[in-house]
This record gives C-alpha cells, structure tokens and sequence, in this order.
C-alpha cells in the first residue's frame, strides 16, 4: 500500500463508514490514519471498528494507525421552560446556576467554572457563536449580560468564553473511562481536547503511561499563549480550525494556522488540520473550489496530514471524500512550488549528531537522486527528525516495533515496516536493501540513504549514515 503522495489523510468513523467493506474502500481510496470519535457511538461500535481495521492491516500486511479523540468538557445551557427563546439585540440577559428552566429573562448555566472565570466585558458565545452576549456584571452564582448579536436560544446548546481560561480539566470522568477503554483496545493515538496549557497534556500522558501517542487538540485561543509549551509536551497536533473559529475572528486562523504548522514543524511533531475541509460533501458528491484550495493551502502550509470528519464519517459520500482528498494532495505536491516552500522554511538543525545526520541523509538523497531515505528506528524519533527535513524522497521507516510502525503512518511521507533490527552493518544495508525492493520504493541500480544507530536497537543513538546500492 505504497502511497504516491507524502501528506497523509485521516478519516473519520461512524454510520457511513463501519462496515468492513466501507473501511476496506477506505483505506483503498487512500486513507492512512482511521478517527474514532468518543463523542459519538457506543464502546461496542468502537470495539468493532478496531477490530475490522486490526483485520485489514493483516490483509494488507500495511501497519494502520487508529486514533481515539475524547470529547473533552462539553459548556450547554440549561433547559428552557417553553423552548426556543429569540434573543433581541440590546436585551439584558441573566446566567445563573439556578436549575430551573430558563425563560426569556434569565437562563440556567449548570458549570461553577465559568463563573469563577467571568470577567467583566468579557464575551459569552451560545450555539457556535450565532448568539453574542456581553458580560456588565456577574457574582459567584450569576452573570448579568446584554445581548450585542441577536439570535435564538434552546435547550443544551453550547457555550464558548473566548480569551478566558477557565479552572477546568480536559479530561471528564467520561474521558477517563473512555481512555481506559480506547487503550485496552489498542488504539495508536489519544487526541485530548479543550486543551489549554501544557500541563493538560502532562497530565493525560501520566495516565497514557506510554500506551499511545498523545495529541494535543488546539481548538482554545487560550492554547495558542502557551503553543511551544503544549507542542514540545504533546507528540502530535491537531489544528482544530472549526472551533478556533468559533472563539477568534475567522481572519486570524488562516495565519494562526501557518504559525502552528511551522512550530509543529520545528520541533518536529506531526500536525493535522480539520474540521470542515470537504465540509459540502457531506451530501455532495464534489466539493466546492473553495474547499479544494482549502485542503490545497493546509499541504503548502506543510502540513503531516488532513483529516476528514462528518464527510467520512456521516456523509453520503464518504469513497468520493477520500478521492478527492487524495488527488487534491497528488496535484499539489507535484507543483514546483510545493518543493520550493518545503525547501524554504526548512530550519537549520540543531546542534546534535541525531540532527547532522537527518539533514545530511536530505542532502545525499537529493545530490544522489537516491530512490528513498530509510531510517532504523525504535521510538520513531529517527523517522521524526528526517520527516522534519521534508526530503524530495520517501521515509522508509523500519523499526521493530509494531507500535511505532502504526504511529508513524501519521506523519508526512513516511512508510512504515515492521522488521527486525538490524543485527550488524552487513545486515543493516541487505535488509534495507531487501525491504526498499519488496515496498515497490527502489529499484535495481538506484540508491538508498540508510541512517542508524550503534550499537544496534539503541534509542535515540542515530549516528550513522550510509549509503547503498540496490
């Protein structure tokens, strides 16, 4: 299942995707990393999905990677006495944690944190921003606001407080069973939303303990004050756009975006951009240009991968998503200018020998038109850091372990290999040599840039550099 592109995709699980042969067209149409969103489905739907993909990656001998996104705190309004409430500019409105039903005057807002969070002339946003109310006045167990965008209010719809960083944890006691559960089935990544500071990250990774890669979800205005801090904590990034959204002027995340990116890739972690890509595919066989040129921008912007959520995961047409995704990412990177911007923001390398090597095997794969860079690694930190350097080539990734093999399927041009490690230097250039034929990655006469370790089977003791004939 050799990829003719670098940038991955990510698809979402749900109704429209869980049937083996759905999945099984999936994977076809070209997609790499699988989502399964714990806001959605029961443990059973998920256990079952794990299952079909455990199924078709030994089908496909190809190493999938599954990932598990929780759902994190979930801000809602109470209930109404008499349903929906329309809401008149200038109007004054009361928040209060009173449960009873709300009225046209005041309203039920059953979270303690947001209280203690208030600010005056501070923004409250109901129902992704459609309605704005202005905070005059609030106490510790009400706020006083005057309505500044009109709209309609109902039951349980949800709350935002842009630019406030509220004393919550990322991790409800929901999250933490679902972890529990995600884990024991062996998912690759655990994707933590709400996401405010680093230590949020810590923490999930204190209860991950290794069993998974940890990605930290950027979707708070809050997060981008701490970016470098959660980026260097977590081990991959999601660019959450379409909550960004909802918390900033939609004309700040287009920079944003390219600022998180770069920083992912400084300091070389796997990002993905979401929400809303394909978003008009949900119920159309084509998408929109305008979506296309969104998809196009995020791989010039440098991007691991692109992810596809209800287009996958509750569309009509979740095959033709995929496609087009793919084709999209095809026709980009086989644009000079996808080279040159790569080659352009590359940064230079830090002072270490794992560094010198990566950036030197970049630099003897394009002097030598070698067929692909293949890096010997345990923990995917030697895969990482040539990922980082965007070679004109393909990562071939070997590593023994089946669980870096998965994790690795998520970052930018990177084909993972389970396969033994190499055993001395004669073995290191035969098995690379040997994999590299039987990946359809090189062909007889052309070269390989081989980067190692020794002693052999040593984390993070990159310090060897060769280059093979096949």
């Amino acid at each position: 299942m050799l990829r003719q592109r670098f940038t991955k995709i990510v698809a979402t699980l749900g109704p429209a995707s869980s049937s083996p042969e759905r999945l099984k067209a999936l994977f076809e149409a070209g997609a790499d990393v699988f989502r399964l969103n714990f806001s959605h489905g029961t443990p059973d739907d998920h256990k079952r999905r794990v299952a079909q993909l455990r199924a078709l990656e030994k089908e496909y001998k190809h190493p999938i990677a599954i990932l598990m996104d929780l759902q994190g705190p979930k801000l809602r309004l109470g209930a109404m006495a008499k349903g929906p409430v329309e809401l008149k500019k200038g109007q004054r409105l009361t928040l209060d944690l009173d449960k009873a039903a709300g009225t046209s005057r005041r309203v039920p807002l059953p979270h303690p944190e947001i209280f203690q969070a208030a600010r005056p002339d501070g923004l409250l946003l109901i129902d992704d921003g459609k309605v704005r109310l202005r905070i005059v006045s609030h106490g510790a167990d009400t706020i006083d606001t005057v309505v500044e965008v009109a709209g309609t209010i109902s039951d349980r719809k949800g709350v935002n407080l842009p630019n406030l960083v509220l004393p919550l944890s990322p991790m409800t006691p929901k999250d933490r069973r679902d972890l529990d559960y995600g884990l024991s089935l062996g998912v690759d990544w655990v994707a933590l939303s709400f996401v405010q500071h680093a230590n949020d990250v810590a923490e999930l990774k204190k209860l991950v303990a290794g069993r998974a890669a940890v990605m930290a979800k950027l979707e708070k205005p809050a997060a981008i004050e701490h970016l470098d801090e959660i980026i260097e904590q977590s081990d991959g990034i999601m660019v959450a756009r379409g909550d960004l959204g909802v918390e900033m002027p939609p004309e700040a995340v287009p920079p944003l975006q390219k600022c998180i990116l770069a920083a992912c890739r400084t300091l070389g972690r796997p990002a993905i951009v979401a929400t809303q890509m394909l978003e008009s595919m949900v119920h159309s066989p084509t998408p929109t240009r305008a979506e296309a040129s969104d998809v196009a921008t995020a791989v010039y912007d440098g991007t691991d991968a692109v992810m596809l959520s209800a287009e996958s995961a509750s569309g009509d047409y979740p095959i033709e998503a995929v496609t087009i995704m793919d084709r999209i990412l095809k026709s980009v990177e086989a644009d000079p200018l996808y080279r040159r911007l790569m080659d352009a923001s590359r940064r230079e390398p830090e002072a270490t020998t794992a560094d010198a090597i990566s950036a030197a095997a970049r630099q003897c794969a394009h002097t030598l038109s070698a067929a692909a860079i293949v890096t010997y690694t345990n923990t995917g930190s030697t895969t990482l850091r040539s990922a980082r350097e965007r070679p004109d080539v393909r990562i071939l990734c070997l590593t023994p372990s089946l669980d870096t093999a998965r994790r690795m399927t998520l970052t930018w041009g990177v084909h993972p290999v389970q396969t033994e490690d190499a055993h001395n230097f004669a073995d290191m250039v035969a098995r690379a040599v040997r994999v590299a034929r039987q990946q359809q990655l090189a062909k007889t006469g052309q070269r390989l840039v081989i980067t190692a370790g020794v002693p052999f089977g040593t984390p993070g003791a990159t310090n060897i550099l060769r280059i093979a004939h096949v």
